[in-house]
């Protein structure tokens, strides 16, 4: 999108150049990269870079209002609740697609939020394997607020370690070895001692959990957490000493409620030029006249799951009037392609990434994760057997 950085990059790249950044990164991290890098990075001119920042404060107003805990009090299902809530999320990711306004002007729109952390480990690695390979300037970051990558990683312990010794916190995730996220839990670890640290190792005495490491049984006082209770359906009979709605003597870094509190279930509670207007289908007399313009989306669902892009009022109809208020009709958006390709435009989400220690009055904007689509939605399954296609990461104005 900076014309100048991109005819740069595009001169510069071929396929054996981006088999070799691969292959980079396959050296430093042998086994741990299951996920698509796409072949290029995002160039964000500063015009667009301001709205998205824009973006996030309208959205940052609402997330800090005195009444939004009690606002999203009706998120939780009362099944998953957690015990000992802190009083707000320790992570942020907001997603926006890049589109046109009616002027013609790039422009951001929101898709989702969530209080719930990302690829933090592996966007710090990402941006230097890019530098490594590629002519991209130091008049365009990764980071924000005139950040470099040590006071980032700083900032990135301070938030999940706090006070305490690293190995006291643990990341935790359901067998994080078969992860697709594993390059990045491996990336925290190398970054700030912070062990992977699956949820069936895991031993409870009371209300005090240990895990064992090096023969060692080592109290975890702080929780990293990376699970969510959508990917324990798929263990329905795990057994496991620890559960998540147990009450006990832990820190939560990234408290599971938040997960729920922020996320679809906000949308309909935000008003700005950047968020498409969304309503809980259980408010809606009518549905709208012009459903061709909604996607329809389940409150509690993970990474796309039950989207209805073409919505019809049949799909509504079979939607039983007690479960109305689980989903949401979201006025659509237009991804504007606007990347090129060796061989045409493809489409971009920027996810803006935030933290926010405990003794923080706000979030703070640290750093980014973009994804390239050719396909109809962003994600993996519309993005088979395609090029210039996944993850990565965007250097800003």
């Amino acid at each position: 999108m900076i014309q100048s950085l991109r005819q740069a990059f595009n001169q510069a790249f071929s396929p054996e150049r981006y088999g070799a950044f691969l292959e980079a990164i396959e050296a430093d991290m042998p086994g741990q990269l299951d996920f698509r890098v796409a072949e290029t990075p995002v160039f964000v001119p500063k015009t667009l870079g301001d709205k998205l920042k824009q973006a996030c404060a309208d959205i940052i107003d609402v997330i800090t209002a005195d009444d939004f805990e009690a606002r999203t009090e009706g998120a939780i299902p009362p099944n998953q609740r957690v015990p000992n809530q802190d009083k707000h999320t320790t992570f942020l990711a907001i997603d926006f697609a890049v589109c046109r306004d009616t002027h013609g002007a790039l422009t951001p729109q929101l898709i989702e939020l969530q209080g719930f952390p990302s690829l933090y480990g592996f966007q710090a690695y990402l941006p230097q394997k890019f530098r490594e390979f590629y002519p991209i300037p130091d008049s365009v970051s990764s980071l924000f607020g005139g950040t470099n990558r040590d006071e980032y990683i700083e900032l990135l312990r301070r938030t999940i370690v706090g006070d305490g010794k690293p190995e006291e916190a643990i990341l935790l995730d359901i067998f994080p070895e078969k992860q697709k996220t594993r390059i990045d839990f491996e990336l925290t670890k190398q970054y700030i001692g912070v062990e992977p640290v699956c949820l069936t190792k895991i031993k409870k005495d009371g209300r005090v959990l240990y895990y064992e490491k090096d023969g060692r049984q080592i109290r975890i006082k702080r929780i990293y957490n990376r699970l969510i209770f959508d990917d324990l359906q798929n263990y329905p009979d795990l057994k496991t000493d620890f559960h998540l709605t147990d009450d006990v003597d832990v820190t939560w870094v990234g408290h599971p409620n938040w997960f729920f509190r922020i996320s679809k279930y906000t949308l309909p509670f935000l008003d700005s030029p950047f968020v498409p207007k969304s309503y809980f289908l259980s408010d809606l007399e009518t549905s709208p006249t012009d459903l061709e313009n909604y996607v329809l989306k389940p409150l509690f669902s993970f990474a796309g799951a039950g989207v209805k892009i073409h919505v019809t009022q049949e799909d509504i109809d079979a939607i039983p009037a007690d479960q109305r208020g689980n989903f949401l009709l979201q006025r659509k958006v237009y991804y504007e392609p606007v990347i090129q390709s060796p061989d045409g435009l493809v489409k971009c989400e920027i996810r803006m990434l935030f933290v926010w220690p405990e003794a923080d009055e706000k979030p703070t904007l640290i750093t980014n994760l973009a994804r390239l689509s050719r396909g109809e939605m962003i994600g993996v399954n519309f993005n088979k057997n395609k090029d210039w296609v996944g993850g990565t990461i965007c250097f800003f104005e």
